[in-house]
């Protein structure tokens, strides 16, 4: 018998993080700050992240897919640092 508590928790990551990046879009929408698109592709890097996790631990667990998780999470904070260093004024 296996548990579902990992993949229940998975998933649960990662609609937090895509609802999150749509909040941050729709907020952006009306007011056109830069800070929001880029704290929102963060959010999206951060559910695709959160979608190789799940794909590599539950749909394909037999596929490494390391890599590309790794390079999601890099791209959200690359883009997340570039954002608070750049972009907010002081």
């Amino acid at each position: 018998m296996t548990s579902i508590a990992p993949g229940l928790i998975y998933a649960l990551c990662l609609i937090s993080s895509a609802a999150c990046a749509a909040l941050l879009l729709r907020s952006y929408g009306r007011t056109r700050t830069r800070l929001l698109l880029y704290t929102a592709l963060g959010f999206i890097f951060i559910a695709l992240n959160n979608l190789f996790l799940v794909a590599d631990m539950i749909i394909f667990p037999s596929m490494d897919l390391l890599l590309w998780r790794q390079a999601s999470s890099a791209a959200a904070v690359a883009v997340l640092i570039y954002a608070f260093t750049f972009e907010v004024k002081s």
